[in-house]
């Protein structure tokens, strides 16, 4: 990678975007890995129950209702279609929390229209709430969370509607094919720099990662 290169800190927000088996989910993770859970709480929406984020070691099952930890550690949340005045809720309780760290596993099942949502990606800088989102399907997800990403990450995306929408926060030939599978297209905002992302580690070396940083904080999690 180019020394312009750099992931986001924990005040910024990501989102990652690509159809069903492009890479997306173990980028996400890969990042998530490297993050701050082990000094502060981060909470994961997972709507799928995808298998990767269930078997990160020390990972903690947390009900949708419930209360946002006060100790570190990974925490995660399995929504049900049904859950959506109680998932907008979990969202205002994290926005008045601070400090604690936002993955979305699938960012079209929450609303567009969700002010929970929408606050936490406005003000989330401020109130050191860091978001890792992820979505095959742009044009269902709030604009809010393109407008204001401090990083895009793009995948193999085929829906013509899905790229014009990327198109207008990602300035980069986003049309052209990437150069082998489980590449990316890159956007720092902050930066105005763009670059071909190459493949992120392998899915145990990722899971080991978790695993090294969750037995050095032992009693924590």
């Amino acid at each position: 990678m180019s020394g312009m290169f750099r992931l986001p800190d924990d005040t910024q927000r990501i989102t990652i975007i690509g159809k069903t088996g492009s890479g997306k989910t173990q980028a996400a993770a890969w990042m998530l890995s490297n993050r701050s859970y082990t000094s502060r709480p981060w909470i994961i929406l997972d709507f799928k129950r995808e298998e990767l984020l269930n078997s990160i070691p020390h990972v903690q099952q947390m009900d949708v209702n419930a209360a946002i930890p006060k100790k570190p550690g990974l925490y995660i949340v399995h929504p049900t279609p049904d859950d959506v005045e109680a998932t907008e809720n979990l969202m205002w309780r994290i926005w008045e929390k601070e400090h604690v760290g936002f993955y979305i596993d699938e960012g079209y099942m929450i609303p567009a229209r969700s002010a929970a949502f929408q606050a936490i990606l406005t003000q989330g800088r401020s109130k050191q709430i860091p978001v890792i989102m992820l979505t095959q399907r742009p044009a269902w997800v709030t604009r809010f969370a393109f407008s204001e990403a401090d990083y895009i990450q793009l995948f193999k995306l085929t829906d013509i509607r899905d790229q014009k929408i990327v198109k207008q926060f990602m300035p980069m030939p986003i049309e052209k094919p990437l150069p082998k599978p489980y590449y990316s297209f890159w956007w720092d905002n902050g930066r105005n720099y763009g670059a071909i992302m190459e493949p992120v580690p392998e899915r145990d070396d990722i899971l080991t990662v978790f695993h090294e940083r969750g037995r050095k904080r032992k009693g924590v999690f």
